[in-house]
């Protein structure tokens, strides 16, 4: 059984139809775009403002599971973290005489080096990116061309798609920590020469590495046991050997032109809101976006 169209259609008339058919389709579709962008501009403008420096900041606990070795708070505000002290507790790292732990606090002094989170610096960058190919989409560019839309749709997308990237970090996105010391004199007292403190964005989280540090060259590994403590060098002194206790244990880093082995590893993640209220409405922007090109390419013919 077959169907047919009486009278017959003659085929030119039909492609002519066909064709004023899908540009009516093409022109209403490119003006719920423009209100689509106008919608896209108000989220990336929130979040933005979640991203941006506003006081007092969000001040983030930081505290080792089960375990005394490491407590304190951090506070950020914008990209910098502009406060911090914690307090370690760790068999490698000898605590400074009359004291039980060693504490680390953030320098409030005008001259210090301040701590910067460059993953979130990225992130503002691009959400900047995002907001001008917006405004270039719906004010100074032609909105009524398809191919041009279609292009600022695709440079918008692959934007989010980065700065959500970043939030959520990992190695493809962040420097790893022996080649991104951070500067001694953001803390005071000065951080140790064998102590790396480094703090990175992962999963929309504060993450905070703390490593004790020994060089390899028996020339200066003795200078490096004076931060043992006494029951570790009394071990080392017998011949004993350390348990491995983390996943960096057998492996040798170039840490500040020097070649380093991890004595001790503690790791901590601190959930920040604002963070997260970024990353959910970022995820959710480029949900949008790629939803927009998927349904322009099909009216364009560009469909896969």
């Amino acid at each position: 059984m077959s169907t047919a169209v009486w009278p017959p259609v003659i085929r030119d008339q039909l492609c002519k139809a066909e064709e004023a058919s899908l540009a009516r389709e093409l022109k209403w579709l490119l003006a719920e775009i423009q209100e689509t962008l106008r919608s896209l501009k108000a989220g990336l403008e929130e979040c933005a403002s979640l991203l941006a420096p506003q006081e007092p900041g969000s001040t983030l606990v930081l505290s080792s599971l089960r375990s005394e070795n490491l407590k304190g708070f951090v506070t950020r505000v914008g990209t910098r973290i502009v406060k911090g002290d914690i307090t370690l507790k760790l068999s490698s790292l000898r605590p400074p005489p009359g004291s039980t732990s060693n504490r680390l606090s953030i320098s409030q002094e005008p001259t210090a080096a301040t701590l910067v989170l460059q993953q979130l610096v990225s992130v503002r960058t691009l959400i900047n990116a995002c907001l001008d190919v917006v405004d270039a989409s719906i004010w100074t560019g032609d909105n009524k061309n398809a191919n041009f839309i279609s292009g600022q749709l695709q440079l918008l997308h692959e934007n989010m798609q980065e700065a959500r990237q970043t939030l959520k970090g990992g190695s493809n996105v962040q420097r790893p920590w022996y080649d991104d010391p951070v500067d001694e004199k953001a803390f005071h007292p000065q951080l140790s020469p064998y102590l790396s403190f480094h703090l990175e964005i992962r999963e929309a989280a504060l993450l905070l590495q703390v490593r004790t540090l020994e060089p390899t060259n028996s020339a200066t590994q003795s200078k490096s046991l004076t931060g043992l403590s006494i029951r570790e060098q009394l071990a080392v002194a017998l011949g004993g050997a350390k348990t491995p206790t983390h996943d960096e244990a057998n492996e040798v880093f170039k840490y500040k032109g020097e070649e380093v082995r991890v004595k001790e590893k503690v790791r901590v993640d601190s959930q920040d809101p604002s963070l997260m209220a970024a990353f959910a409405k970022l995820s959710a922007l480029e949900h949008t976006v790629a939803l927009s090109r998927k349904a322009l390419d099909v009216v364009m013919g560009r469909e896969d």
